[in-house]
């Protein structure tokens, strides 16, 4: 024996999709909404900027793309240069994803000149030994 049909059933309406977001944490500062995506469909370019700390990213989009696909793109960049460094191969031919350039301790400062010291009140020099 089947069901009966109930006569009082109501016909459902469509569910509304929530839009997908286009303001992100920034992974460098940490503030919440301060990372905005443009998508420029047209050149095939997706742009995003931080508002606080100015950090800029762009990657390559085709017509199925998201904000939110340029934001995970970021991330996977950003972890690629941070296992890249942490193996010890910042070797200059990076991603490009920072439009800063960092230079290391090691060339700011040369061993060589000793004649920089540090001497005033409540400095006191080193002991030397012949």
């Amino acid at each position: 024996m089947g069901k009966r049909k109930k006569s009082s059933r109501k016909p459902q309406g469509k569910k509304k999709n929530e839009p997908l977001p286009t303001v992100f944490t920034c992974l460098f500062c940490n503030h919440e909404k301060s990372v905005t995506v443009n998508m420029n469909k047209k050149s095939g370019v997706g742009e995003l900027e931080c508002k606080v700390c100015g950090q800029r990213f762009q990657c390559g989009i085709n017509y199925l793309s998201a904000p939110v696909d340029v934001y995970s793109e970021w991330i996977d960049a950003a972890d690629a240069v941070a296992k890249d460094d942490a193996a010890g191969g910042a070797s200059g031919s990076g991603s490009g994803y920072r439009l800063g350039s960092k230079q290391s301790a090691g060339g700011r400062y040369d061993d060589d000149e000793d004649d920089r010291r540090y001497e005033g009140e409540g400095i006191v020099p080193d002991d030397e030994e012949d």
